[in-house]
């Protein structure tokens, strides 16, 4: 695993052993950033069960403005903070220990709302609806923002998951889905 482009182009970054984290293929991230294309500029993004941290990086890389990087597990945590480092971001980042989505009410507000914010659940995940739910409650997506969920390619995501957020797009590579919400 690898970031794709920008200043942190080629740094290979590490993922937790096991197979409690399934980082997101550099493919289906190469395709993720080209369908964000210009939105990343300048962005604040936010990268929800965030494993390795590659996604958030990756934006970061691409000239987002700075990344609040989620995850609940402390070994994901420690992982994270290295590939930042690895990556020359950490000014322009926090690392937040928070399990979702229930947690995100005690998101520090330190970069809300977010242009972007990505969500890469493991597939049992079950409380899309929760999440949905949190982000719009918690006014953590501004205006014209995207909320992007990467799932089972075979799991459809509901048109309209909560009032204020609608389907936008849905994209699959293999068995990995893309769908966006604005």
């Amino acid at each position: 695993m690898r970031v794709i482009a920008g200043t942190a182009k080629g740094i290979r970054l590490e993922a937790p052993k096991g197979a409690r984290v399934r980082p997101t293929l550099d493919r289906v991230r190469e395709a993720l950033f080209s369908i964000l294309g210009d939105r990343i500029a300048g962005a604040r993004f936010l990268d929800l069960f965030a494993g390795t941290g590659a996604n958030g990086i990756e934006a970061l890389s691409r000239g987002a403005a700075f990344c609040t990087f989620v995850d609940n597990h402390p070994e994901s945590l420690a992982v994270i903070w290295r590939n930042i480092e690895k990556a020359y971001l950490s000014d322009r980042t926090q690392v937040v220990k928070l399990s979702l989505p229930k947690g995100l009410a005690n998101l520090p507000p330190r970069a809300a709302p977010y242009r972007v914010i990505f969500a890469d659940p493991p597939h049992i995940f079950d409380q899309h609806e929760a999440l949905f739910e949190a982000i719009v409650r918690n006014r953590l997506l501004e205006p014209g923002g995207l909320v992007v969920i990467e799932h089972d390619a075979s799991l459809v995501l509901p048109e309209h998951p909560i009032t204020g957020l609608a389907r936008a797009r849905t994209a699959t590579y293999g068995g990995t889905g893309l769908t966006f919400f604005s």
